[in-house]
């Protein structure tokens, strides 16, 4: 094997050359009405800054929330260094420069941004982890002005195209000659600082090029995003790929395993990283609770991080006593209908705010609060789009600004509306922001028109908005710090539970109050309307934030691209290889040999007991199991069980080995998952063991009946273990606990009478009622009557379920128990010797027959004609859009229709609307052929043995956005496309930019292959897009 390094593996020139001739960006020079904005907004000039950390005098600091400035200056250092390092190991340990430095600052630098600079002097790359608003973006620009002095080429690498927006506003003020490279825009292609995502990076990478060639430094700011499930792996390609030459500088939110990442940098670039970590924050903070429905904050951690009980003991008897006047959750009467949060507004879901206009009415008094006391400005965090715009009207009967202050907003707001035509400047989100604006309250979530959201975020940097309601993007990015921080809630839905926002989401967003110089402290405020454990509300706010693990997987686009390389597939084993996942794989495995031998351990300790008896009746038990929760997972899809969830229903509820029993159905709420998607919760009425008083949820304890109570729970439906053919009435109130303790008696007494009568409660038949017609599900469901009756008339049966304590019960347990332990030991077996590299070789196997199968390689690996067009596709599914490409579909369409089909390769939420009044005649056969091909490539998938759910795969790509892209491309205004769809019109904008990118793919991938009328006609598709509101220049360019 060539022990060279393929990240030094670059094409020819001539790449620069082909790129010249690519269909051009939709923006590629500065906007002069942009820089007009900018402008009115900066003619009120304040004497403090909002700076990251730019501020050189200190803030007059209260006693209680000074700290030693020893504590204010401190950091952590530490370097990882190959094993072959020479050098002066103690100036590695303890870098400081001496020499004039590249940038001088008007202020003392702290402690961790002069050892990061010093690193940098040393020309090594460096990972610096810092809390929000500590000042990581001094190393940032001290790396740039290195390379400026050094007349070397910089890479500055963001997440997403908005902050690489933001982020070339800055720099080009500070820097001068700054680039900008986003899918949609590429300005001053050729500057010697260039700005981008972390996506045109890597494929960059891929093609080569001088850039790439002349590079001195990356700069890859919030990092942590190497552990996004979906877009992780962009990073580690293009950290793995960084040219040997080139040094790293990694800006990230503090991590527990920051050295780990630091060494697995090290073992792919063979020279020294550091890591210059602070957990130190400028401006301590404090944070309290609010109850919903109370009144008055109670101070749960102070400026020292000390967690105070005492407070949260007297917060949670606050919601107690607010929970019986109102009627909200906690222990009383659960989230919905009479007594819950009111049924909840638009599209949000998931708000967990007590009845009808209570959470209104809280936001209103804690932000009448912040105003009266001017602890602005405020950022209100809301983790529903729907609820930071209700919530924004809601409190727009104050006025935060003064006279002058709303004057100049709209002269801020007139210079941004320049970029619209006057067609688009008369759209309702346009004109209806205005007088919000005016007062000085903000709305911020990706839902709105990006030209909206840019002047939004201008207007809260010079501190003309001062109230502003956002979701928990705004706390990533540029550095615009409130005195306050507000979160609606504590609890956010994952997709799958609601759950309490983690440590890291948590700090994040908390990381925006305080602004460095100006405040003595910042204030978090957190509403709470449900009790929860102490130790839950202590993880929260002091709890350590997420490591950074790998999401490494294999891609038909790196695949393909690196085939396409001189190595080929040395080149796809080598990334594998060299992962994060891989390294942190090969660190595990002597912490896994301990693991094992402890284990092997435990198990020899305990004696075989039973025979095969036993044995054969736990096999039994098992596959019953199984087979039981496999049909309840099919019974549990919504399109099957939900209109049999209504009130009164009894259900069993079963958390993993945790089973609550029966409980009772009040209410089916829809909420909303993080992508959108709607899915349900249920509030149940169960008992409740000791402690729920307290927030502490647990089962029912028998030998305390008298501290047991009849609470409102929500429940996941995946907990849902069994559903009644049983329904019961319910009283009308529920709040009392006389009224929930009567429905516990009438569930006892029904429940007592079938076992009386040695029967169990009559279920839901999914074949009879729900009329489930699936044929492996069927099949599935009558064995399961099979496998009931043999566990059930097993010899053994009797006496070991129907008597716990029985001495076989106890044989059983002891069964188990051993085999759990052989099983783990087993399972360490097999992660010790099959090495993950096998797992992905294998993956890597499968993948590349796919391809094969599909014509992009031949038998040899080799890249054919179709493969080289799939090369060019990274923003849609490069497998099925080269299918449509080479099986006829694409070129029988105009270029309107063209667009309007590629569409469906947008992801967008889920809508209610999809009418094709327009595209139907002309799309109809173009989308059958789009599905027909989706379900032939999923089903080559699994037949080459990867994991993939055919149906699902087909269903992902969705017609939402055909009619309105259609109507768009053949000249509709936009506020006639609005009217079509219930989506938002931020997310329309950007599906369509997304497209635009997906437009410039295909044409490249075209050129690739020598199809110039296909060429041409996604050129005119790309063109017909770039038009009005939907590619309005950005105020940042």
């Amino acid at each position: 094997r060539d022990t060279t390094s393929p990240t030094t593996r670059m094409p020819p020139p001539s790449a620069d050359a082909a790129m010249a001739h690519e269909l051009p960006t939709a923006h590629s020079s500065v906007s002069a009405t942009s820089a007009a904005t900018r402008d009115a907004a900066k003619r009120r000039k304040v004497n403090d800054d909002d700076g990251d950390g730019d501020v050189d005098a200190q803030p007059p600091v209260s006693d209680v929330a000074r700290t030693p400035s020893s504590a204010r200056t401190s950091c952590v250092h530490e370097v990882a260094m190959p094993r072959d390092w020479t050098g002066d190991l103690a100036a590695l340990h303890d870098p400081v420069f001496r020499g004039t430095p590249a940038k001088e600052y008007p202020f003392t630098l702290d402690a961790f941004q002069a050892t990061a600079t010093a690193v940098l002097e040393r020309n090594e790359s460096v990972l610096v982890a810092a809390h929000t608003s500590a000042g990581k973006t001094v190393v940032a620009e001290y790396a740039i002005a290195m390379a400026f002095r050094d007349k070397q080429r910089v890479i500055y690498t963001s997440p997403l195209k908005a902050l690489s927006n933001q982020k070339f506003r800055e720099l080009s003020e500070e820097f001068g000659d700054v680039g900008l490279m986003t899918g949609d825009a590429s300005i001053n292609p050729n500057s010697t600082c260039i700005v981008m995502t972390t996506e045109v990076l890597r494929s960059m990478l891929y093609r080569g090029g001088d850039v790439i060639r002349e590079v001195k430094w990356i700069i890859f700011d919030e990092v942590h995003y190497m552990r996004d499930r979906e877009r992780g792996v962009v990073w580690e390609e293009s950290i793995i790929f960084a040219p040997k030459d080139a040094r790293l500088v990694f800006l990230s939110a503090t991590l527990p395993n920051a050295f780990e990442f630091a060494q697995w940098v090290t073992s792919l670039h063979n020279h020294p990283c550091h890591v210059v970590y602070t957990d130190h924050r400028p401006t301590p903070l404090q944070h309290y609770a609010f109850p919903k429905g109370g009144s008055g904050l109670h101070l749960v951690v102070n400026e020292r991080s000390e967690f105070r009980s005492d407070n949260f003991a007297r917060l949670q008897q606050a919601i107690a006593d607010g929970a019986e006047k109102a009627g909200t959750s906690g222990g009383g009467s659960g989230r919905g209908g009479g007594g819950g949060r009111g049924g909840g507004r638009g599209r949000g879901g998931g708000r967990g705010r007590g009845g009808g206009s209570q959470g209104d009415a809280d936001i209103l008094r804690i932000v009448r609060m912040v105003k009266e006391k001017t602890f602005f400005p405020v950022i209100v965090f809301s983790f529903s789009r729907r609820e930071c715009e209700e919530y924004a009207k809601f409190v727009s009967k104050l006025n935060f600004n003064t006279p002058e202050e709303s004057e100049q907003v709209r002269e801020v707001y007139n210079a941004a509306m320049l970029n619209l035509s006057e067609e688009d400047r008369e759209l309702t989100a346009v004109q209806a922001i205005l007088p919000l604006l005016e007062a000085g309250i903000g709305i911020h979530h990706s839902g709105l028109l990006p030209v909206l959201k840019e002047l939004i975020e201008i207007l809260f940097s010079e501190s003309l908005i001062k109230c502003l309601f956002a979701t928990e993007t705004f706390a990533m990015g540029l550095n615009m710090p409130a005195r306050t921080v507000i979160f609606t809630q504590v609890k956010k839905f994952d997709g799958t539970d609601m759950r309490v926002l983690a440590p890291g989401e948590y700090t994040q967003m908390a990381g925006r109050a305080g602004r460095r110089g100006k405040d003595d402290r910042g204030i978090c405020i957190v509403m709470c309307d449900e009790r929860m454990e102490e130790l839950a509300m202590k993880e929260m706010i002091l709890g350590q934030p997420q490591p950074l693990n790998s999401e490494f997987k294999l891609s038909y686009y790196s695949i393909l691209n690196l085939l396409k390389r001189a190595t080929g597939t040395i080149d796809a084993e080598y990334v594998i290889s060299r992962s994060f996942h891989q390294f942190q794989h090969a660190k595990q495995l002597p912490d896994m040999k301990v693991k094992l031998a402890e284990v092997e351990e435990q198990a020899a300790k305990i004696k075989a007991v039973g025979g095969e008896e036993i044995q054969e009746y736990i096999k039994l038990r098992r596959e019953y199991r199984d087979a039981e929760k496999s049909v309840m997972r099919a019974m549990l899809e919504p399109s099957n069980c939900l209109r049999f969830f209504s009130s009164g229903r009894l259900i069993r509820v079963r958390d993993g080995d945790t089973n609550w029993g029966w409980g009772v159905i009040v209410h089916a709420l829809p909420v909303k998952d993080a992508k959108g998607s709607t899915t349900h919760v249920l509030d149940v009425l169960l008992r409740c063991g000791p402690g729920a008083a307290q927030g502490k949820l647990v089962p029912v304890n028998d030998e305390a009946d008298k501290d047991n109570s009849t609470e409102i729970v929500p429940v996941g439906m995946h907990l849902v273990d069994a559903i009644s053919a049983m329904r019961l009435t319910l009283p009308d109130d529920l709040r009392t606990t006389d009224a929930r303790q009567s429905v516990w008696l009438a569930v006892e007494a029904v429940t007592k009478k079938f076992i009386d009568n040695g029967q169990e409660l009559p279920l839901i038949d999914p074949i009879a009622d729900m009329k489930i017609t699936d044929v492996k599900f069927i099949n599935t469901y009558r064995s399961l009557g099979a496998l009931r009756e043999a566990f059930q008339t097993h010899a053994l049966y009797s006496e070991a379920d129907a008597r716990k304590n029985s001495a076989l019960t106890a044989k059983i347990d002891v069964f188990e128990q051993k085999s759990q332990l052989l099983a783990q030991a087993a399972e360490l077996k097999s992660k010790i010797q099959s090495n993950e590299l096998t797992k992905f070789r294998d993956d890597l196997k499968s993948r590349s027959k796919v391809l094969k199968k599909l014509g992009h390689i031949d038998a040899d690996g080799v890249v054919l004609t179709k493969g080289r067009a799939a090369c060019e596709v990274d923003t849609a599914d490069e497998l099925l859009v080269t299918e449509l490409m080479f099986n006829g579909v694409f070129q029988g369409l105009t270029p309107h229709e063209l667009v309007a089909l590629a569409s469906c390769f947008m992801p967008v939420e889920k809508s209610n609307t999809s009418s094709m009044n327009k595209s139907a005649k002309a799309l109809a056969k173009p989308l059958k052929a789009l599905q027909d091909s989706a379900r032939e490539i999923a089903q080559i998938q699994l037949e080459c043995k990867l994991e993939i759910d055919v149906e699902e795969f087909v269903e992902s790509f969705k017609p939402t956005m055909v009619e309105i892209v259609y109507c768009w491309a053949t000249g509709e205004s936009f506020a006639e496309i609005v009217k079509k769809t219930d989506l938002f019109e931020g997310t329309i904008i950007r599906a369509m930019r997304r497209l635009d990118e997906l437009m410039m793919e295909l044409h490249r991938a075209c050129i690739a292959v020598g199809d110039t009328e296909l060429a041409e006609k996604f050129e005119k598709g790309a063109e017909s897009l770039r038009h009005g509101i939907v590619f309005a220049d950005s105020l940042y360019t």
